[in-house]
């Protein structure tokens, strides 16, 4: 017993030894290991020993943690698939899975360092002797893993200190100089040069969007939607990081956007070799050394330009950005209307869109378009684009006019797709020559930038209508469905689902063709969607089968609604058909689970089927109803 707790003094003593040299010195983790082998060797006569690395979930050799290749990442032990052998316990016999290794293979036992409420700092794999065994059964073998455990924390807390600490220096020493100073040249020569130092084997390349108005010696390249790599385009497009494997490049891309506090200016990219992986620490450097860039960029830039332009560019940066985020035409619109009327302060706006051979008027147009009044100024917008695609400026309307009109100043701006216009925007005023035309083509500036993000979000109503709805009955899908149904489940007080089958339908398709047959699947669908209305949905299930669903409804209600749309249905289609239906409701004292909704239905629908048709029966059986 006393030798074993002179033992662990001895060990102590040369952690605390190496632990005062490591502050002292640069060391890198592994050095430090190399200290722990030697102590281990010295008090414990251990002569063969390993250290594995923790790095993101894989045990990693620590002599190839300088520098990680996918080769390594591949090779990796996963932490996943040991982490249960020290279950309760530090020290355990080391498993077939490392042990295969041929690295590893006189290993017999595994230590695992990890401080209280931290990740794993790593495994060390040891060829156990006599005074090891001796030492680790005693009173004082948990006792040494633990202080080894914290010293070894706080080593590599230390290293990571060490490390940020001399990659804030240089950011720090960077973005001063970016402060001191609206010369683009050096910024960017800067950007080139730290981070050039810190990957002096690696290509670097800035890309910087072609929109600046910059003159520079330096030598960047150009920004091209047409030509840029998906990832880069992603890296600019989201303003995150990205990396790509570019196996036709024979080369591994880390794109940082350089990005300021109102738009992107370009890509930081670096180009390494295929094997090479960049680590969480290199990836932070580089986004913050693109971020300090974009911003000093972004700098220089308003210094060289009038507070009108700044404004102005604000102005379109803030609009695109928010028109470019998910949101609906509803939401894009009114958000135009009202950076149109801050920017501007004309007393009406219009949005307008095609449909079929008219332009329609949104709700995010003010009221005097929805008047008879405003249709003066409508078709008069109208007749000018049915001529050309040229924005309209009007300084005074009342000389072009014999009417009697209220507003004299007028701009109306075409919103295009492909070419064509789809619809177009107008703002008034009473006052004749009130809006400059510097507000003129800011005004058309503002409409071009949002045109696209406007098509886009047409064309996503459009390809959502076409994934949400069945095409030929125009009920909802059953993807749709079960979405509507699953929220309904977790916050909705009660609900109803009625699964739907047409009689004899392969006696209709067979007797009047599936012409009839499809017919008679729209008037059914018809028919659902007046008797339901906005209380629930109605969908296409498959084949003849619909269904409906109506959340907060009571059983009774059900009930009712189940038999009347079994009654209604002979009289509303042409050949006459019935149907059968599965009935199931809830209410928040029993929620059914998702999955049996549709199971209770299904079942209830075959209960009616076989019971003689034309009929609804619900999921229990307790109730049925013949027409």
């Amino acid at each position: 017993m006393t030798d074993h707790l002179q033992t662990l003094k001895y060990i102590k003593s040369d952690v605390l030894s190496f632990w005062v040299s490591s502050n002292e010195e640069q060391a890198s983790f592994n050095g430090y290991f190399y200290s722990l082998k030697q102590c281990l060797k010295k008090h414990l006569k251990i002569d063969n020993a390993a250290f594995l690395s923790f790095e993101g979930n894989s045990l990693i050799p620590i002599e190839e943690m300088a520098s990680l290749t996918i080769e390594t990442k591949l090779n990796a032990v996963s932490w996943l698939m040991i982490e249960a052998s020290f279950y309760q316990q530090k020290v355990v016999k080391i498993p077939y899975i490392i042990k295969a290794r041929q690295a590893y293979s006189m290993m017999t036992d595994m230590v695992l360092f990890q401080a209280e409420g931290k990740h794993p700092i790593g495994v060390l794999l040891v060829e156990a002797s006599e005074s090891w065994n001796d030492f680790m059964t005693s009173d004082y073998g948990e006792e040494c893993i633990e202080i080894l455990s914290k010293v070894l924390q706080m080593m590599r807390d230390n290293l990571d200190v060490k490390i940020n600490e001399d990659q804030y220096r240089k950011l720090y020493n960077m973005t001063d100089l970016f402060h001191s100073t609206m010369d683009i040249d050096l910024i960017l020569e800067n950007v080139l040069k730290n981070i050039r130092d810190n990957f002096p084997e690696f290509n670097v390349e800035l890309i910087l969007s072609n929109d600046q108005d910059r003159h520079t010696t330096i030598d960047i390249k150009l920004f091209d939607y047409l030509s840029e790599r998906p990832a880069t385009i992603e890296a600019f497009v989201s303003g995150e990081l990205t990396t790509e494997l570019a196996s036709d490049l024979n080369c591994r891309l880390l794109n940082a956007p350089i990005k300021g506090r109102q738009a992107i200016y370009g890509i930081l990219q670096v180009s390494a070799p295929t094997t090479y992986l960049f680590s969480t620490t290199e990836k932070d450097f580089v986004r913050m050394l693109a971020q300090a860039s974009g911003n000093a960029l972004e700098n220089a830039k308003l210094y060289h330009q009038s507070h009108r332009l700044v404004s102005d560019l604000q102005l379109i940066n803030e609009t695109s950005h928010r028109l470019n985020m998910r949101i609906d035409i509803h939401e894009m619109l009114l958000f135009l209307q009202k950076q149109l009327l801050k920017s501007f302060q004309p007393m009406e706006v219009c949005f307008a869109f095609k449909k079929n051979d008219t332009f329609e008027v949104t709700g995010a147009s003010t009221s005097l378009f929805n008047a008879e009044e405003g249709q003066t100024y409508i078709k008069h917008v109208e007749q000018h684009f049915a001529q050309t695609n040229d924005p309209l400026f009007i300084a005074d309307f009342s000389r072009l006019t014999a009417n009697q009109i209220e507003y004299r100043s007028i701009m109306a701006i075409p919103i295009l797709m492909e070419e064509k216009i789809n619809g177009f925007s107008i703002v008034l005023h009473k006052e004749p020559y009130f809006f400059s035309f510097d507000s003129f083509k800011l005004m058309q500036s503002l409409i071009h930038h949002s045109s696209l993000a406007i098509a886009n979000s047409i064309l996503r109503t459009q390809l959502q209508e076409m994934v949400d709805l069945d095409h030929l009955t125009k009920l909802y899908a059953r993807s749709y469905l079960d979405q509507f149904v699953e929220k309904s489940l977790e916050y909705d007080q009660s609900g109803m689902f009625l699964l739907i089958d047409i009689d004899n339908f392969k006696r209709i398709n067979d007797t009047y063709g599936h012409q009839v047959g499809d017919k008679i699947l729209v008037q059914i669908a018809l028919q659902l969607k007046e008797t339901i209305g906005s209380r629930g949905i109605c969908a296409r299930w498959g084949g003849e089968e619909m269904s409906v669903y109506v959340p907060n409804i009571k059983e009774q209600e059900a009930l009712e609604l189940a038999s009347a749309i079994v009654e209604v249905i002979p009289s509303t289609t042409d050949p006459q058909v019935t149907i059968s239906a599965g009935l199931i409701t809830w209410d928040e004292r029993d929620r059914p689970a998702f999955q049996s909704v549709f199971l209770h239905a299904d079942t209830a629908l075959y209960e009616a089927k076989n019971s003689g048709k034309n009929r609804f029966c619900i999921h229990d059986g307790s109730y049925q109803t013949n027409v």
